[in-house]
């Protein structure tokens, strides 16, 4: 894009929002065209609305001008579905973050898309409630960016993903009046025809911007029991989960770390107890009278499936103090700084692949066994870990950016696990998206099941949303795919 073209473009950004709310630094840019994953790209400028009209004003702007929109949280998406590209201008809601409306006693709150997750369970604390989807970057995700990505996390054995949670919304379409619509409800049963507020959520922000939205939530359980076992075998550790799934009591959390996670993130935290071994944690919600039974419950399906030790915790609180819940955390910031430490005498710079397939909770085992034989067979690093309640896996790699040969390895290491997904009747991608990393991933899915149609179908509804592609482009899949 020629400057005079691009100073005309952010101008009028400018009078729309002021001017400064639009970001022109080309350093402050490059900052907000990066994903966690690594992966970076740039853009014309950055721009902070702070309503759904200013919203509306430059959407109808950018329908007229062919100008490409990628909307923006915190841009803590791994798949690149947050990824902007240098012909369009990324729109970031960090100026909309507040908590418009809530009650409790109708199981509702109102926010804008800009809000973080852990702002708004602060806010529900005080009256013993939540919003129970917590994906591992609660700290800096946002409403909106959950909604559009569909995620999950580590509750997600007891409350699902977004879907489940999301009651209604306010979007603004990219069309030329820029329009603004509400869907869903605030009641509980709520029936409008065809399923808009489903059709958003996952959407990746490609057939609306989300304004406002409406997220349900639950009380906070009265108590929690939590165990931690580990096992010298994958399959010892997968049969736990099978065993405590058989109890027919649904876990509240049930996490998995292979041995070399384990080993990789204790380097970095100094514990109490004895790390060793492929490790389960596994977590009960229940009245207080319950407690002790469910630990019980617990110990004996983990010690029944070969467990070497088993940590004990009946209230949340002990189970922080006891710090049981640190190696989970860790898995992602310490596979991120070993990779750093693997490639700094290189002066290589480290990507981080997550992949984010998903299996029935029986076929666990296999698909572990099968992915952990990639490590070798396409001489990457790799280590495992997951939300396996629901059957969902995250193994990860690190490779030099700058490495294409690496890169190549990886992708088809990745395709690979991704099939195994789908040999064992799993799916591709279980929170994280599709973005630009697993467009290929959808498709041969889509191949498998015959159902080659389903690609067509969307691309005809981004179309009717969307009529000049301007919203997200490329992300989900390509504007060539058939």
């Amino acid at each position: 894009m020629d400057e005079r073209k691009r100073r005309k473009i952010l101008s009028e950004l400018g009078r729309i929002v002021g001017e400064e709310y639009v970001e022109t630094d080309e350093v402050a840019i490059k900052l907000y065209s990066m994903e966690a994953s690594g992966l970076e790209s740039s853009a014309i400028g950055v721009v902070f609305p702070e309503n759904t009209k200013q919203i509306s004003e430059i959407v109808r702007f950018a329908y007229e001008n062919d100008l490409k929109i990628y909307p923006q949280g915190s841009a803590t998406a791994v798949s690149g579905s947050s990824l902007a590209n240098p012909d369009g201008i990324i729109l970031c809601f960090a100026r909309m973050n507040k908590v418009i409306e809530y009650s409790f006693l109708d199981g509702f709150i109102v926010v804008q898309p800009g809000i973080r997750l852990m702002e708004i369970n602060d806010f529900l604390m005080k009256d013993g409630y939540m919003f129970p989807v917590d994906p591992a970057s609660v700290k800096s995700a946002t409403a909106g960016g959950l909604i559009n990505t569909g995620g999950g996390g580590i509750r997600g054995a007891l409350y699902g993903t977004a879907k489940e949670w999301i009651m209604g919304l306010e979007l603004v379409i990219p069309d030329a009046e820029g329009s603004v619509i509400r869907i869903g409800c605030r009641t509980p049963k709520c029936y409008q025809g065809y399923d808009l507020v489903g059709l958003i959520v996952g959407s990746e922000g490609t057939l609306g911007i989300v304004t406002e939205a409406t997220l349900r939530i639950t009380p906070i359980p009265e108590n929690i029991v939590t165990a931690v076992g580990f096992f010298d075998t994958l399959e010892q550790a997968m049969e736990a989960v099978i065993r405590i799934k058989k109890s027919k009591i649904v876990p509240y959390i049930m996490e998995f770390m292979d041995s070399k996670s384990v080993m990789h993130a204790s380097k970095y935290i100094d514990l109490d107890w004895e790390v060793k071994g492929n490790m389960l944690i596994a977590s009960i919600a229940g009245p207080v009278e319950a407690s002790e039974k469910y630990l019980d419950m617990l110990e004996k399906c983990m010690r029944d499936a070969g467990a070497l030790n088993v940590l004990k915790a009946e209230t949340q609180e002990k189970a922080e103090k006891m710090r049981l819940f640190d190696l989970r955390r860790a898995y992602y910031p310490t596979a991120i700084l070993t990779a750093a430490l693997s490639l700094e005498k290189k002066g290589a710079k480290p990507l981080i692949l997550l992949e984010d397939v998903a299996v029935p909770p029986t076929k666990l085992p296999e698909a572990v066994k099968r992915i952990r034989v990639m490590e070798s067979k396409y001489d990457l690093p790799l280590v495992i870990c997951g939300h396996v309640g629901d059957g969902n896996l995250h193994p990860l790699t690190w490779i030099d950016a700058a490495d294409k040969e690496a890169r190549k390895r990886a992708w088809r290491m990745f395709m690979e696990i991704m099939n195994i997904a789908l040999d064992l009747g799993g799916t591709i991608s279980a929170e994280h998206g599709i973005g630009l990393v697993k467009r290929e991933g959808l498709r041969v899915e889509f191949t498998r099941k015959n159902s080659l149609k389903a690609l067509e179908l969307m691309r005809k509804i981004k179309e009717i949303f969307d009529p000049k592609g301007i919203l997200n482009p490329g992300k989900i899949f390509s504007p060539d795919m058939k």
